[in-house]
């Protein structure tokens, strides 16, 4: 059984190893060597590097899951969102160089590309989860791989944020989520518009909300929900 211990190892070498080389000169016997393992156990643990890759986008996804703080429930979905998503930022921050490396390498191999982004789009649903907004569902995959796209336009600008309190990258974030919001919200006014199964439902679903939004509920002190980032109510 592979201990999670030789998994950071082998996590934490490759990202040596892309700090320092292009990916494409990566070897598994690089690897190997500088995690302090065997072929073998590294074979054991990972199939292949990329496999390494999603191991150290799930590692970073439970630390700041585990970080969430309670206090941010009550607030606006996007203000949650931009919360999650900046303690991602900054638990990234010891690895830029890799992350750099690797966005260099995906831009020269679109097949490569395709593989980050489907990484990448797993870890925002989770983001999204951890900020309270539902990311299961035709829905969720399609918040989530928005997000995936937004994501990857603030690490660019993350990548060449040399202040410490990282301005620029908050702004970016900030822009973006915007920006993201009112495309979201755009296609949501008009799938009510379209003709067809799609539309019928999206107007049903709104008609019952309005409905229930109209019937009296007995108060239990809790706050109003604030309209979702990536939807309605979330």
């Amino acid at each position: 059984m592979v201990t999670q211990k030789t998994r950071n190892a082998i996590i934490d070498a490759l990202l040596a190893l892309a700090a320092e080389h292009r990916w494409e000169a990566i070897s598994l016997e690089d690897m190997a060597a500088r995690a302090g393992v065997s072929l073998a156990q590294l074979r054991n643990a990972y199939d292949e590097r990329l496999a390494v890759i999603a191991d150290f986008a799930r590692r970073t996804d439970q630390a700041v899951l585990a970080g969430i703080d309670p206090d941010m429930a009550g607030e606006p979905a996007r203000e949650r969102l931009f919360d999650v998503l900046f303690a991602r930022i900054e638990a990234l921050a010891p690895h830029r160089e890799a992350i750099r490396n690797l966005g260099a390498a995906a831009r020269r191999d679109p097949l490569l590309a395709l593989e980050l982004n489907r990484i990448v789009a797993v870890s925002m649903g989770w983001m999204l989860t951890g900020a309270g907004i539902s990311a299961t569902g035709p829905g969720g995959l399609f918040r989530a791989q928005g997000l995936a796209v937004v994501w990857a336009r603030v690490l660019r600008t993350w990548l060449d944020d040399d202040d410490p309190g990282l301005a620029r990258t908050m702004a970016e974030l900030d822009r973006r989520l915007r920006e993201a919001e009112r495309i979201i919200l755009g296609l949501e006014r008009l799938a009510g518009l379209i003709p067809g199964p799609f539309g019928r439902r999206r107007r049903r679903r709104q008609e019952d909300e309005d409905q229930a939004a109209s019937k009296p509920k007995r108060s239990n002190g809790a706050s109003p929900r604030q309209p979702g980032v990536f939807g309605r109510g979330e």
